[in-house]
């Protein structure tokens, strides 16, 4: 088994698919039901012994400086979060991969328990489904992540934005970071396209097994509105 030593949280974007809440506060610290889903993801990995966390922060990145008070928390400054795609974010936090879990910063950790530290392989979060999903589904067999479908699909795993990454991994994804970023000025696709599409040999990846509901991905207003109530009158608005 392995053991996380460290985590990054993704959370640079400006969420224009959350305006007009998101003119005014990053997405990650929008509120649902009384708690910022950015402090909720730093208190579920803390519940699992993981207190060295590396923040990636961008848009209105002045309203996170809260956050460094939080002993073992490090902001790091995404400079292209306006003109790239997330593959930027980890490219400016890419020396702390080793032995780390890598996570969006506007989700909602339900269950605490499916950010544990100890893991057997390189992969991602997953919950099966048999139903129609138009998210990213994992083909697996024997614990290895075959193929992954960007359309979605059904009978498969559905990938959630949480990630874990043995040292050895960590040093490959880092040089596929600079390689696509740095020399072939790749900057408009997800950083995941590198182990999962563009060098999928490089890597052995599994997954963890979660339950649907585990964790919430909150992509809009409309799906904001359905877990806080209280975000309905941005509906109403438009």
């Amino acid at each position: 088994m392995y053991k996380l030593k460290r985590a990054i949280i993704l959370a640079a974007g400006a969420g224009k698919r959350m305006q007009p809440l998101t003119l005014s506060v990053p997405k990650p610290l929008v509120k649902v039901k009384g708690t910022r889903m950015i402090d909720g993801i730093i208190a579920a990995l803390h519940a699992n012994g993981i207190t060295e966390i590396y923040i990636v922060v961008g848009y209105k990145k002045e309203q996170f400086e809260y956050l460094k008070s939080i002993e073992g928390i490090t902001l790091i400054d995404n400079p292209f979060f306006d003109r790239a795609n997330n593959i930027a974010s980890l490219y400016c936090a890419r020396k702390y991969l080793e032995d780390a879990i890598v996570l969006d910063g506007d989700q909602i950790i339900v269950n605490p328990k499916v950010l544990r530290a100890d893991f057997e392989k390189s992969g991602y979060n997953a919950v099966w489904t048999e139903e129609p999903t138009k998210e990213w589904l994992m083909q697996v067999e024997n614990n290895r992540v075959i193929s992954c479908s960007r359309n979605g699909g059904n009978l498969g795993w559905q990938l959630f934005s949480v990630s874990r990454w043995t040292k050895e991994d960590g040093e490959r994804l880092r040089d596929c970071l600079e390689r696509e970023f740095v020399q072939h000025k790749n900057c408009d696709i997800y950083w995941d396209d590198l182990a999962l599409f563009i060098y999928p040999d490089d890597f052995d990846l599994g997954i963890m097994k979660m339950q649907l509901g585990d964790v919430i991905e909150i992509d809009d207003l409309q799906e904001l509105a359905t877990i806080d109530e209280s975000y309905s009158e941005y509906l109403e608005k438009e």
